[in-house]
């Protein structure tokens, strides 16, 4: 009788035990392959040399960090960002670092109009940024009370030469940041049917030269091809953190030769950038 009940006991154990796996459910999580794609940070100073880009975009999402706004979306199913700057050093600076920081992209490219240092540059020409340079890191000469300021004398200063004073001889020369040869590559395959697309220096500056002296005397002595208000910022972070990057500027308008502005100039730089994107992603083989 007792053998009967152990029995009896096993089979109901069994199949209580059969019944609870039956009721265990499960998922696998697949290992990744690769690590996540990082982003290609397109930068534009105003809404409208950002706007137009960020909706050429799919999939977008809207991030913001303070006053930066950031575009989130894929072109071509890569992911790029589009990052409105804001105008000037500090704001671009800033929205580079945060840019950097928060989303590890692999290139940076900072983009918009600019109005033209060189005679034989045209509006709607672009200037691919083999350089670029801060040309509002000036040095005064001394010069006693009464005796005028000629900003014709000043002569360049280079903040980062040391981490002292740059009142010093040392840094009494020009700093230029090298633009990304492989994103020149990249550009230089692209069709564009506006205007040139030529290499030089792009110069930035919290200013607004109108002078043809003052325009003419930065041509001459740092070589710009155009000026604007952001890249050599944008340029200068990208250095610190070892991103490569480029930036090309379209000339707005170009008071050395006559030029007169064209507002469909920001919308063409976009819309060339865009194709410089996609052949970059091409060249790299990063989809």
């Amino acid at each position: 009788m007792r053998s009967i009940k152990t029995v009896f006991l096993f089979f109901i154990m069994l199949s209580v035990s059969f019944f609870s796996m039956a009721e265990m459910k499960s998922v696998t999580v697949k290992g990744n392959a690769q690590s996540p794609l990082k982003p290609i940070i397109i930068q534009g100073p105003m809404p409208i040399e950002a706007q137009h880009f960020a909706a050429l975009l799919d999939n977008v999402v809207i991030e913001k960090s303070g006053l930066f706004v950031f575009y989130k979306g894929t072109l071509n199913g890569y992911p790029v960002i589009v990052s409105q700057t804001g105008k000037g050093l500090e704001n671009t600076a800033a929205a580079t670092a945060i840019a950097i920081e928060r989303y590890s992209p692999i290139a940076i490219i900072n983009q918009g109009t600019s109005g033209g240092h060189d005679k034989n540059l045209n509006v709607a020409d672009i200037v691919l940024g083999k350089r670029t340079v801060n040309i509002g890191n000036l040095k005064a000469p001394k010069a006693p009370e009464g005796k005028g300021s000629n900003s014709l004398t000043w002569i360049p200063m280079d903040i980062m030469a040391s981490s002292g004073s740059a009142g010093g001889d040392d840094a009494n020369k020009i700093r230029y940041y090298e633009g990304s040869s492989a994103l020149i590559s990249s550009a230089h395959k692209v069709k564009y049917n506006k205007g040139k697309v030529v290499e030089g220096t792009i110069g930035s500056a919290n200013f607004w030269n109108n002078e043809l002296d003052r325009i003419n005397w930065f041509h001459t002595n740092f070589g710009t091809s155009t000026e604007e208000m952001e890249s050599a910022s944008a340029a200068q972070i990208s250095e610190a953190y070892k991103i490569p990057f480029l930036a090309i500027r379209i000339l707005s308008n170009n008071a050395t030769n006559g030029g007169h502005y064209n507002p469909n100039t920001a919308k063409y730089c976009q819309s060339y950038v865009k194709d410089v994107v996609i052949q970059y992603i091409s060249d790299l083989n990063l989809k």
